[in-house]
């Protein structure tokens, strides 16, 4: 079989996104010398759309960012990049900057007729026709295939991952992250937690502004979680005014940091007509049980903090410690809920 049909083969047995992701910029690096290729990833923040690399490829091989898409410096404004602002707002397929040694190619990745991430791919000459044919033919199945996971695996209003997705992303990145670290995880402390985040007071939110505000709030809250949190993260929209994030390979420390600056970034965001709105967390490690037990610590978590006064993070086992909660876990029964 030809390398770009194995690599395409191999493309479309993916059913991660990210992993999807990586495979067609591998795909992409056999079409030219010296070819360099990166996926960037939109995300608001400030008022305005940025852009950061997501995925992209060095000395041939292809590696993606784990730093949080709120610190990464190597972030930027996507007015920044004029030719690739006009493709979108113009809702072209692609763009293309020329300059003396490197040209660039620009592919917007539509899902639900919104530009969600770019394939980006550089090289020292400019494009001929036949591999500009090619790169799109690869990049169509590329898109095609994306927007079939999307339908079955999105949450229709706000984009995130739905519910049914959970348990399934949930094994999938404990056994990334046992392949990652193995038995070193003990001594470094890298383990992987999981957030619910309920959005509070949002029956308000609906009763007195209605629910077409209540779905913008929504919107704009999956919006920071997207900006907040890094591209191997998942984030899930669980139903209503709930979400859900799993964190991966990160410290206690690091993983409380991440979600107190969530906190207080939608603390300090202006929602339009309502305002300001808070929200109340509450997290785990994902050590020990099964998806619903991890599930239930941290749902125990986030109730204690919507009862003592919301606006807060709260970590079940510092909790369980201090008396606050009792473990649902008694003689080898398990309260569900």
């Amino acid at each position: 079989m030809p390398p770009i049909l194995q690599h395409l083969v191999e493309m479309t047995g993916h059913r991660d996104h990210l992993r999807l992701e990586a495979s067609v910029l591998a795909t992409l690096l056999q079409l030219g010398q010296s070819m360099e290729v990166r996926a960037l990833e939109f995300f608001f923040a400030e008022t305005q759309v940025m852009v950061r690399p997501r995925s992209w490829s060095h000395r041939g091989e292809v590696i993606s960012s784990e730093c949080d898409a709120s610190v990464d410096p190597a972030r930027g404004a996507l007015a920044s990049m004029p030719e690739l602002a006009a493709c979108i707002r113009d809702r072209f397929t692609s763009a293309l900057r020329s300059s003396s040694g490197s040209h660039t190619l620009w592919l917007p990745v539509w899902i639900n007729d919104k530009a969600h991430a770019c394939l980006e791919i550089t090289q020292h000459k400019a494009f001929s026709r036949r591999q500009r044919d090619v790169i799109m033919g690869v990049f169509q199945v590329y898109q095609n295939y994306q927007n079939l996971l999307d339908y079955s695996e999105r949450d229709a209003l706000t984009g995130l991952l739905n519910r049914k997705t959970f348990e399934e992303q949930f094994v999938r990145s404990a056994a990334q992250h046992q392949a990652d670290f193995g038995s070193s995880e003990p001594s470094s402390g890298l383990q992987q937690w999981l957030a619910v985040i309920d959005i509070d007071h949002f029956k308000q939110v609906n009763d007195v502004y209605g629910h077409l505000y209540g779905d913008e709030v929504l919107i704009l809250v999956a919006n920071l979680l997207r900006s907040s949190f890094r591209a191997h993260d998942r984030v899930f929209r669980f139903g209503g005014e709930e979400f859900v994030v799993l964190l991966r390979s990160t410290t206690l420390e690091h993983a409380a940091q991440a979600f107190e600056r969530f906190r207080a970034t939608v603390e300090e965001h202006m929602f339009p007509q309502i305002g300001g709105i808070t929200v109340s967390v509450g997290f785990t490690s994902t050590n020990d049980g099964a998806p619903v037990e991890v599930l239930g610590r941290a749902d125990q978590a986030l109730y204690y903090a919507k009862a003592n006064g919301r606006n807060q993070v709260r970590f079940f086992d510092e909790l369980l410690q201090s008396g606050a909660l009792q473990p649902k876990i008694s003689h080898g029964e398990i309260e569900l809920f």
